[in-house]
């Protein structure tokens, strides 16, 4: 039996990250996942204000900013009704919560495809288009984020949304203005993602039915299943979501068993040699993201995908893009729900609990997002944040293989297993905070 190790960085992943694979007779037997950088984020908050968090947490990303706020300021709407305080949103502030968070993970999921899978993709497999993919990424990202920011004033690091709702008053016209810069994306989405229209898209749900697609998104496929490299990437198959949101209940699921979950049981634990906390469930490890709000939806077409290829990078890459036409859809949705005659915030916030706990799960574009907080004296004792790649890139532990790490063993080389790694688009600074 024929021991090697070999140690890559990984850049470009929103800060870096050391993987060390172990080889066994040629093939991937173990990686060690570790981040180095740490700036304590958590430590910062100590001592603060409460209202601090809704401007320090966005800095943690500044790719989810947008997530973490609304993470943050859930936590805290959730701890003053722990603390007796009794409010309720209006359907405004919830539906342009909704909305905004959906503008970030579109241009998110964008950016991953255009300037991650798609580049990567095409050196591995030595098959450049020489096409201006970041040109691509770029327009979407620009075009949502202007919706996105009739809102919330700026993108990124907003700082609009507030316990009891929001700071924004929107006018019909800003109303109009972000319903049409939607018609934009879903043309460009028709024109150049998908190379047809976004109801015929919407129309797709069995497998055979994938040959219709055409567009880059269609190319990519088509260059996964020719060239085998669709079934590899599978981890423990197991599926988690903790926010509540449009795409997905909250629970979890092992293949396609669901059950409930219960956030007292969300924990991390230290991983040795690296700055990342571990993140799991009642102990175990579970994969967080698109696919798993896919699985836990029941989505017909990932579920076809997921019945041939499980939980292989083909159905990982796959649902974080199809993800893209179902926030579109549900944004037009969002705009025309929205009743502007009611109030943007209900708190009063002279009124207020001193002493409190609370937390706020949200599903940001890696996968669900944590915030805990404790309060005591109007002063935060201690806050945590439990981020996506947390959950996708946790090390081994006594009992089981990382998600990722699951990921990439058996693999035989390198180059591919850095890629299955960016298929769970990985953020170190997230990870790391």
């Amino acid at each position: 039996m024929k021991k090697v190790r070999i140690k890559e960085l990984v850049e470009k992943i929103e800060g870096e990250a050391e993987l060390e694979f172990d080889f066994v007779d040629g093939v991937i037997d173990n990686v060690e996942i570790n981040f180095g950088f740490y700036r304590g984020i958590e430590e910062i908050l100590q001592g603060r204000d409460p209202m601090d968090a809704l401007v320090i947490t966005p800095r943690v990303c500044g790719i989810c900013n947008h997530a973490h706020l609304i993470a943050a300021v859930t936590a805290i709407e959730d701890g003053y009704k722990n603390g007796g305080l009794e409010f309720e949103l209006s359907n405004k502030a919830k539906y342009i919560r909704e909305f905004t968070l959906s503008c970030e993970l579109i241009q998110n999921h964008a950016k991953w495809f255009y300037i991650t899978i798609i580049p990567q993709l095409e050196a591995l497999l030595g098959v450049a288009s020489g096409q201006n993919h970041p040109l691509k990424a770029n327009y979407i990202s620009t075009t949502i984020t202007k919706a996105l920011a009739i809102f919330a004033g700026q993108w990124p690091h907003s700082s609009y949304v507030v316990p009891g709702g929001v700071t924004c008053d929107p006018t019909y016209l800003e109303v109009v203005q972000a319903d049409s810069l939607i018609d934009e994306v879903i043309r460009f989405f028709e024109q150049v993602v998908v190379g047809i229209d976004m109801q015929t898209y919407l129309g797709i749900d069995t497998y055979n039915q994938l040959n219709t697609l055409e567009g880059d998104f269609g190319r990519v496929l088509h260059l996964l299943r020719s060239s085998a490299l669709a079934t590899l990437g599978q981890s423990h198959d197991r599926f988690i979501v903790l926010g509540e949101s449009s795409l997905a209940p909250r629970g979890k699921a092992v293949a396609t068993t669901v059950s409930n979950v219960d956030l007292r049981y969300v924990a991390e634990s230290e991983q040795k040699g690296s700055k990342a906390k571990a993140a799991h469930y009642k102990g175990k490890f579970y994969e967080v993201g698109p696919l798993s709000r896919a699985m836990l939806a029941k989505r017909g077409l990932i579920k076809s995908l997921h019945k041939r290829h499980k939980d292989s990078i083909f159905s990982r890459i796959f649902a974080r893009i199809d993800e893209i036409a179902l926030l579109l859809q549900r944004a037009k949705q969002i705009l025309h729900l929205l009743s502007l005659d009611e109030p943007s915030c209900v708190l009063d916030m002279k009124k207020k609990p001193q002493n409190f706990s609370g937390s706020g799960a949200v599903e940001a574009a890696r996968g669900s997002l944590l915030h805990r907080l404790v309060v005591e004296d109007s002063k935060i004792k201690n806050y945590d944040i439990i981020t996506p790649t947390q959950w996708n890139l946790s090390c081994n532990s006594k009992e089981e293989t990382g998600i990722a790490i699951k990921a990439m063993q058996g693999l035989k080389g390198t180059d591919e297993a850095k890629f299955v790694f960016r298929t769970f688009d990985v953020c170190s600074v997230c990870t790391t905070q």
